[in-house]
């Protein structure tokens, strides 16, 4: 295809783009950033372009950079740190910790710069409904970010509470990657509709891999089970307020790995569901970037050049100087007149103005009075922003993170209400 200067050219802008973390490993005294080539492999043979993420040290404060995210998968990496869950109600001794840790070496060093970059990607996802897609520890990130808590050790915690036929090897060290479980996958969920030519109706069982020690303890409110093992730990989970891949809705985590459930040198899966959860991911995080892409059409501002630039500022502080005065019933304040008469002038050369919006300007100078009041009120504004400052000083990291995640999706909401209102407007005119 021939070169040309459109940004269509270039896949990964045509492409919706799915930010994937990558996991640290020590190889010939040198850390080595890898992903999983399953997961690569599927991302890119449905359609998307897999962005990945070093993990390297603030990374976490660059996430904008990162910029279009129209999807993320989050996989494989070592134990999440139990402070950012509620781990001291565990009940495992010292002893036992020390034991776990011997026996899970690989995954029980703790890595706290993915688990902040990954809890910072799985909050954004949560905040603007980013698809999210978690396998293994992607599902336990998804879980604890959502305020869901882990055990720390599925053995030593829930193995030993339930009869021994019960009991289920969750990893098996001598068996990687040959390794299954059954689950109990429930009824009118994803994963049931994905593995439904799989399934008896009576057993409703599927064998899966399993590659961890750790899992879902408190599954968070918003999140419904999709699968059981037999110790009843869960496989599986999803939000169905956040589940329609044609809209662009998928946040969903999966303890087991079904990309991992595929034969050796061939496209073949242990059943033809596998790959669903990927192929139904990537259908929602196209949908999604054409929503983002919808969004971004909605007219904007024309751009100014600096001198009209320094024009419009000047008559919008008029305005603003007029405004305050009508609102206080004060006089002018001092050394103002020439900026009242910038923004009569306006009025005068603009007949666009309506005679109501005229009207009001008269109003304005006919109560003007004094500038007392306001002069008080924006004393009082400056001691409120100090006031602020201060409260917003003693908070923790943690809590000023909320503060803003919260403005963040009140913007978004203002953003979506004005898209639509824009939207019935053109409709309008349209009909008219």
């Amino acid at each position: 295809m021939p070169a040309n200067n459109n940004d269509d050219s270039d896949l990964s802008m045509v492409l919706p783009r799915v930010l994937i973390v990558s996991r640290r490993t020590l190889r010939k005294n040198k850390f080595v950033d890898f992903v999983g080539e399953f997961h690569l492999d599927l991302i890119v043979s449905y359609g998307a372009v897999p962005v990945i993420v070093p993990r390297v040290t603030g990374v976490h404060m660059l996430l904008e950079s990162f910029e279009p995210i129209h999807g993320v998968l989050l996989c494989e990496g070592e134990d999440i740190d139990p402070s950012l869950y509620d781990a001291e109600l565990s009940g495992i001794s010292p002893e036992e910790l020390e034991e776990i840790r011997k026996v899970h070496a690989s995954d029980t060093a703790i890595d706290r710069e993915k688990d902040t970059i990954e809890l910072g990607l799985a909050k954004l996802c949560l905040e603007r409904n980013i698809p999210y897609l978690g396998i293994c520890r992607g599902s336990q990130v998804l879980n604890v970010a959502c305020g869901g808590t882990l055990y720390q050790d599925v053995e030593k915690e829930l193995s030993k509470k339930i009869p021994e036929e019960q009991r289920i090897m969750h990893i098996n060290y001598e068996n990687y990657d040959g390794h299954r479980h059954k689950v109990q996958v429930a009824e009118n969920t994803p994963l049931h509709h994905w593995f439904n030519d799989s399934l008896e109706e009576t057993k409703m069982e599927i064998m899966v891999n399993s590659y961890h020690h750790q899992g879902v303890k408190k599954l968070a409110q918003r999140f419904v089970p999709m699968a059981f093992a037999p110790d009843g730990l869960i496989e599986g989970f999803y939000d169905p307020d956040a589940y329609n891949p044609d809209e662009g809705k998928f946040i969903m985590g999966l303890q087991f790995h079904p990309e991992r459930m595929r034969h050796q040198d061939s496209d073949d899966f242990d059943y033809p569901g596998c790959p669903a959860a990927y192929k139904e991911f990537v259908k929602a995080v196209i949908a999604y970037k054409k929503r983002l892409n919808c969004s971004a059409c909605v007219p904007k501002a024309p751009k100014l050049n600096q001198e009209l630039e320094t024009k419009r500022k000047t008559i919008v502080r008029s305005f603003s100087i007029a405004r305050d005065m009508y609102n206080s019933g004060r006089g002018m304040p001092l050394g103002q007149e020439p900026e009242l008469e910038v923004g009569a002038e306006f009025l005068e050369a603009n007949t666009a103005l309506s005679l109501q919006q005229e009207n009001r300007l008269k109003q304005m100078g006919a109560t003007v009075r004094n500038a007392s009041v306001y002069r008080e009120r924006l004393k009082m504004n400056e001691e409120r922003e100090r006031i602020a400052r201060i409260v917003m000083g003693k908070m923790s990291i943690g809590q000023l993170s909320d503060l803003i995640s919260f403005y963040h999706v009140m913007g978004n909401i203002c953003s979506e209400a004005l898209e639509r209102k824009l939207q019935d407007r053109v409709d309008e005119e349209v009909e008219f």
